[in-house]
């Protein structure tokens, strides 16, 4: 019988990597039913502390890495890779094999998921998991938002895809994403890089992204968190996620802060713009969720 591994060596020196990646991906798909859907799913924010909680979950000895190895945390499958199927999202997935060792291993079943902070914000993503995933549990990091805003333009400034300044990609926000959310809504197999890069003050309004979750799911699916909760109290706040989540106590030690721009520097005019901006919809969040923030 001839292993993957065997095929992995027979690969040629030329394009091997490349080749690797590809029969690796093939071998996820071809045993994909033996590979269960994920049991839950960080949905967002962006730049709210997703890359910090995935690799603190990833350190759980019962929270697998995605599959491939080289996966860091999303597939990206319910935005940007809906067109591949089902069995293509279920190749990321350890199989029931897998799981099992890891139970005999551990005494305690694993929990598998994947970190997305774009399926909060696309308006079709709570339906389909809620349709292909009844069951799954959300963990939802929500920041700030005027500090949000600004990471997220230092960030696409550090990939190099925005030339504006922050006040003036903020007045472009509107012009840039026009019509964006009605393609995505009209075209299931439609995907928007500028819904993506450039929705600074968009992806803020946190309740109307929301609102299909909380159409979609019970409650006590989802579970909402402060990113500012998660950075001042770590160890709390991931044994809080640990337990929602359905995973035995785990103690890292140590809660390092991954992929981190501090939000300083943001001009005075522009803040309290923002500020203002979002004060309505934070408390209009504030009593759906029955929850305080301590935000501007």
């Amino acid at each position: 019988m001839v292993t993957v591994k065997d095929r992995i060596k027979s690969v040629a020196p030329k394009g091997a990597k490349e080749q690797v990646r590809e029969l690796l991906v093939r071998y996820g798909e071809r045993t994909s039913d033996q590979r269960p859907l994920p049991d839950f799913l960080v949905i967002g924010t962006k730049r709210g502390g997703t890359t910090s909680l995935w690799r603190y979950l990833i350190q759980h000895p019962l929270v697998p890495r995605l599959f491939p190895a080289w996966n860091t945390k999303t597939s990206h499958y319910f935005e940007e890779n809906w067109p591949r199927g089902e069995a293509w999202y279920r190749s990321h997935f350890p199989t029931v094999k897998q799981r099992a060792a890891l139970e005999r291993k551990h005494g305690a079943p694993p929990k598998v998921g994947e970190a997305a902070p774009l399926y909060m914000f696309h308006p079709l993503v709570a339906g389909r998991v809620a349709q292909l995933m009844p069951r799954a549990r959300m963990v939802v990091l929500l920041r700030d938002p005027v500090e949000r805003a600004y990471s997220h333009w230092k960030e696409r400034r550090t990939e190099g895809v925005e030339p504006l300044d922050f006040a003036a990609a903020l007045a472009a926000e509107e012009s840039r994403t026009a019509g964006e959310r009605e393609k995505l809504l009209a075209d299931p197999n439609y995907f928007s890089e500028a819904y993506d890069w450039y929705s600074y003050r968009a992806r803020g309004r946190y309740l109307e992204h929301l609102t299909p979750w909380l159409d979609h799911f019970d409650r006590e699916q989802l579970l909402f968190v402060a990113s500012e909760t998660l950075y001042r109290e770590p160890a709390a706040t991931y044994a809080r996620i640990l337990d929602f989540i359905g995973l035995p106590p785990y103690d890292l030690g140590a809660y390092d802060v991954f992929n981190d721009r501090p939000s300083k520097g943001m001009d005075d005019e522009v803040r309290a713009e923002l500020t203002a901006h979002y004060r309505p919809h934070n408390a209009a969040l504030a009593e759906r969720l029955g929850m305080t923030f301590d935000w501007s």
